[in-house]
């Protein structure tokens, strides 16, 4: 069986999930490091996973994702996300040239093992392939041989990678499709089963 490392780019917890409106910064921040935590404690649970490569620049957030079992990376590239997740591909293909990269977003607080692996179980071996979120235009996973691996995450990046030659994963796939970027996307994944770092959280929000 195909094993995978899944590099997850992670902002600083204090720039991230900015449309949560309604919630104080301080809230905000504490969200954007359960999303992160639980998407990759979920990865580290895949059969399919074999390692876990963070791109944060965030130290002490490193140290909290080394303590889960990741290995954490410095973004190193500052032109923004593809070129930062094509650098840290580099890197992981250093490290474990023998593992296929997958690069998955990390807000999403309510992924299940079982989904992921459903979802690596089905790629095509050398074939580059995406999943797309529950609207269908974005993208939550995109995977590639390291000679071909470049991502197109952003606006409209399911086509994006459609046109680019990349597969787009059939299934279900509930928890892997369902991101968070505001509230209303936070109540749906709180119905599919959150990871225990955001349902600590959420717990007591009126959501």
């Amino acid at each position: 069986m195909q094993q995978y490392v899944v590099v997850v780019p992670v902002k600083p917890p204090a720039f991230g999930k900015s449309r949560l409106q309604g919630l104080s910064d301080v809230l905000r921040r504490d969200l954007a490091e359960a999303f992160a935590l639980d998407t990759a404690a979920a990865c580290l649970a895949a059969t399919g996973v074999a390692q876990v490569l963070v791109v944060t620049d965030d130290a002490a957030f490193a140290a909290r994702f080394a303590a889960l079992g990741c290995t954490s990376v410095p973004d190193g590239d500052s032109s923004g996300l593809n070129p930062a997740l094509s650098q840290a591909a580099q890197e992981a293909r250093r490290r474990w040239p023998d593992l296929v990269p997958v690069a998955l977003l990390a807000d999403l607080p309510a992924l299940r093992a079982e989904d992921l692996d459903e979802a690596l179980a089905s790629l095509v071996p050398g074939r580059p392939a995406y999943v797309a979120d529950v609207e269908g235009t974005g993208t939550t996973l995109y995977t590639a041989p390291y000679d071909e691996f470049d991502p197109s995450f952003g606006p409209d990046s399911a086509h994006a990678h459609l046109v680019g030659g990349a597969h787009a994963v059939e299934g279900e796939l509930t928890s892997l499709r369902r991101d968070v970027d505001d509230l209303d996307d936070l109540r749906a994944a709180q119905a599919l089963g959150l990871g225990p770092q955001t349902d600590r959280l959420v717990a007591g929000l009126p959501l």
